[in-house]
C-alpha cells in the first residue's frame, strides 16, 4: 500500500521515495498528512478514490515508525465498526500489504484532506485532541458528504464498493 506524503509529514518519516511508486495494492493508494491540533502531532489519512479518511491522533516520535500499521489497525477497526463481513475483512488484510511512501501528490486529494481537516475541527470543537476517539471521529468523517470533481459521494459507502470490487463481492 502506498502512502503519498506532504512535505510536512515526509519529513517526519525515514523510508520516504523522491520518485512516485508504482501502486500494487488492489485496494488503492491513500494521501497523508501532518496537522497539529492542541500543540500534539496528528495525521490525517484520506483514500484516493473513495475520499474515505482516518484520523490518528496524539502521534509521538517512535509513532512515525510504526504509521503503516497504525493505519491497518485503524482502517480495519473502521471496517468492523460498520459490520463487514469477516471473510471480507479477511481479503482486505491480505490485500493491504506492506506501507511503502512516496511524495507523489494530487492537489484533488489535497483539497478532500483539507476539507476533512475543516470538519475534524468541527467534529472535535471543545473537546482536547488527545480526548477524541480515533475511530469515532473517523466514522464521523466518513458519513460526510464529500465531492470529487463536482461529483458528490459519501466515503464510507464508496469505500465498501470499492472492497466490493476488490473481493469480487457485493456489499
Amino acid at each position: 500500500m502506498i502512502f503519498h506524503c506532504t512535505q510536512k509529514l515526509a519529513a517526519k518519516l525515514s523510508d520516504v521515495s523522491a520518485s512516485p511508486l508504482a501502486e500494487t495494492c488492489p485496494l488503492g493508494s491513500w494521501h497523508a498528512h501532518l496537522y497539529h491540533y492542541d500543540r500534539r502531532q496528528c495525521v490525517m489519512l484520506c483514500h484516493d478514490e473513495s475520499r474515505y479518511c482516518l484520523f490518528l491522533p496524539g502521534l509521538v516520535k517512535a509513532d512515525f515508525a510504526e504509521l503503516g500499521r497504525l493505519h491497518r489497525e485503524l482502517f480495519l477497526a473502521t471496517l468492523v465498526a460498520m459490520n463487514i463481513p469477516e471473510t471480507l475483512l479477511n481479503r482486505v488484510i491480505l490485500a493491504l500489504g506492506t506501507a511503502q511512501f512516496d511524495r507523489n501528490t494530487n492537489r484533488s486529494v489535497l483539497g478532500s484532506l483539507r476539507t476533512a481537516d475543516i470538519d475534524l475541527s468541527w467534529l472535535i470543537d471543545g473537546c482536547h485532541v488527545l480526548d477524541c476517539n480515533p475511530l469515532a471521529v473517523s466514522m464521523k468523517l466518513n458519513e460526510r458528504p464529500t465531492s470529487i470533481m463536482e461529483k458528490w459521494i459519501q466515503p464510507a459507502k464508496a469505500m465498501l464498493a470499492r472492497l466490493g470490487q476488490v473481493s469480487g463481492a457485493d456489499k
